[in-house]
């Protein structure tokens, strides 16, 4: 049985880690490097201009109207699974015009099968689906959702695209050897926007882990679904990524037929039959656009005795996890002002040779540091604060049909390509580049952090503090500012490499004062990312406080200003340092040791907890190996 995925590859760092020959050989069998596909028509389309009359439009209208409320824009916390896959599936039952989806990883797996089905069926009835995925996660199983593509009425699209094999990710990785710099970064983005009027962005990605419905191991998230004038920045955001050259639609990367030759292999190795699973679908059911291998092969596997147990782990599930969306009419939203913080695109580099038509100008969002400043309400007093610039529209130019060299190896206005004595300046794609790189959504989050007068509280479940960060904390430190960091300990980490680059740095973040606190339960991951401000402004989105999120993947964040919403996360975030971490601390001698939980009947410790010894001790041995921008 093809298992369903409790997480996704957050990065190819294993390759760092193999033996130089063993990789040539590799790549030697392959016969050379596969290439992305050429002349790759992107016809360009945007969000619904104006949402007037949808049903979702009127229905926030009178939500708001309802409310007083003094802002426009409302924002509602989604906390548990029920109320993050019940959302989703309202706003695609509610939209009548548009959908529009962009996620790091879709899972090929029981809850994403029935929330696609309703995407599929919202297509059939007239709604314009676009769907925009990283493309790195979409091997093996995960390769079938790829499927949506040859439904009518749905686009999508693969941002950033690996070439080669699709069978498996290990001949993923092989194949992204020869690009590996690139193919390092990743589109983390995560939105799921309904006729440009409701729209949610947030930590998770599309899977039954992420929605309390995995048997292994499930992750602790957090949303925001927004309503009004501010999905419309979202919208801007999705347009700017979906017209850019770097996604390229399914059907330049993989045919429907080899599709079905990748689902008939997979289904041979198994030895499951599908028919079963499919023709048990009530009629009116769309088609799945998700293999239902692991379903399958679970009732053909199981035991004669196994039907009592399946069922109990069913009907336990449904205890969590309903189906059923919100109720969006009885949603309580908190109107407030807000702005996006989103990163470019362009802070992954362009495949050059793969685009040769030009693309529409797009409305671009105003640069994360900017829109900090605006939220806010108040000026740094240690520097000036940044200036307000209002929202400007990019132009998306393509890349030269010539490679360039690489802009990071040689500084603007030269080239490091062989020239006759006359600088070259650079391209238009470089500086495209060169721009995103000096404003990201991790900038504006430690511009927020100068801010900070009382108290930051920050959730990261990757949390690998580079230079900056450490820099911020150290001054809000010295401020006064209390600072508490929640992460995930090494026993709840499900990239537990990422645990090094935290690791290395506990001691010196203890020593200045910040305070740690480390998830305890093996089976609740932690994946929220949020920071939370003076008890007034809230950021959540897709970011780690780490340095892949700062200068390697491209992230999105709602920054928001309330009091009543920073109340109610930081509220739970409180109950979760309390009951459900460990609270790291230095001891006489300079070692660390871990406060056990309230009441959970554990004992301190004085190593990582939970962790088995082989994991600490691989961990020891490849920490030296694995640079922080790498985890």
């Amino acid at each position: 049985m093809t298992p369903a995925l409790v997480s996704a590859p957050r990065s190819v760092l294993p390759l760092r880690h193999l033996p130089v020959l063993w990789a040539a050989l590799l790549v030697a069998v392959l016969g050379g490097c596969a290439e992305l596909p050429k002349n790759v028509p992107r016809p360009v389309s945007t969000a619904l201009e104006t949402t007037a009359g949808t049903a979702l439009a009127t229905q926030v209208q009178e939500r708001r109207a309802a409310a007083s409320g003094r802002f426009e824009s409302g924002f509602l916390l989604l906390s548990g699974p029920q109320a993050a896959y019940g959302s989703r599936l309202a706003l695609v039952e509610a939209a009548q015009k548009t959908l529009d989806l962009q996620y790091y990883a879709i899972h090929a797996d029981a809850s994403t099968e029935r929330l696609l089905r309703s995407v599929v069926a919202a297509a059939r009835r007239g709604v314009r689906v676009r769907v925009l995925l990283d493309d790195f996660n979409t091997s093996g199983a995960d390769a079938q959702v790829m499927r949506l593509a040859f439904e009518p009425n749905i686009e999508m699209r693969m941002f950033n695209p690996v070439a080669g094999s699709r069978d498996s990710s290990l001949w993923r990785m092989v194949s992204a050897l020869s690009d590996f710099s690139r193919v390092q970064q990743r589109m983390h983005n995560k939105l799921f926007i309904a006729d440009n009027a409701m729209g949610i962005a947030g930590g998770r990605n599309l899977g039954d882990a992420y929605f309390g419905h995995d048997t292994s191991g499930n992750f602790v998230d957090l949303d925001v679904l927004a309503a009004g004038p501010i999905v419309k920045d979202l919208s801007r955001s999705f347009d700017s990524y979906w017209n850019n050259e770097r996604a390229y639609p399914v059907q330049s990367l993989i045919t429907r037929k080899e599709l079905d030759a990748l689902r008939a292999s997979a289904a041979s190795v198994e030895e499951v039959d599908e028919t079963p699973t499919e023709s048990s679908s009530p009629p009116e059911a769309a088609p799945s656009p998700v293999t239902t291998a692991s379903a399958s092969a679970a009732a053909t596997a199981s035991p004669p005795n196994a039907t009592t147990a399946l069922e109990a782990l069913e009907a336990q599930r449904s205890r969590v996890w309903d189906r059923k969306p919100l109720n969006l009419a009885a949603a309580r939203f908190v109107w407030a002002p807000a702005v996006v913080l989103v990163d470019k695109p362009a802070k992954i580099p362009a495949d050059s040779a793969a685009t040769t038509e030009p693309l529409a100008p797009q409305p671009g969002t105003p640069s994360p540091r900017d829109a900090v400043t605006a939220v806010a309400g108040q000026r740094n007093a240690l520097a000036p604060a940044a200036p307000v610039h209002p929202v400007h529209v990019a132009s998306v130019t393509p890349a030269p049909k010539t490679p360039t060299a690489s802009i990071t190896a040689s500084p603007v206005g030269t080239s490091t390509a062989p020239t006759s004595g006359t600088p070259q300046a650079p391209s238009a794609a470089e500086l495209e580049y060169l721009e995103s790189q000096e404003d990201t959504v991790v900038d504006g989050l430690l511009q927020l952090m100068d801010q900070a007068r009382r108290d930051l509280l920050i959730v990261s479940p990757y949390f690998v503090p580079g230079p900056e960060i450490t820099a911020a904390f150290a001054a809000a430190r010295a401020r006064n500012v209390r600072v508490r960091v929640l992460t995930n300990s090494l026993a709840s980490n499900d990239a537990p490499i990422a645990h090094v680059g935290y690791a290395r740095h506990r001691k010196t973040l203890l020593a200045m004062g910040v305070e740690l606190y480390e998830m305890h339960s093996e089976r609740a991951m932690l994946h929220s990312k949020l920071v939370i401000m003076d008890h007034r402004l809230l950021a959540v989105g897709s970011m780690n406080l780490d340095m892949r999120s700062q200068k390697q993947n491209t992230e999105i964040a709602l920054l928001i200003r309330s009091m009543d919403l920073s109340r109610r996360a930081g509220a739970s975030i409180e109950l979760a340092l309390r009951d459900a971490a460990w609270h790291v601390e230095l001891d006489a001698r300079g070692g660390l040791v871990w406060r056990a939980p309230q009441g959970s009947n554990l004992q301190d410790a004085t190593s990582e907890p939970g962790a088995s010894v082989p994991l600490q001790l691989l961990l020891l041995l490849l920490g030296p190996l694995a640079p922080d921008h790498l985890l």
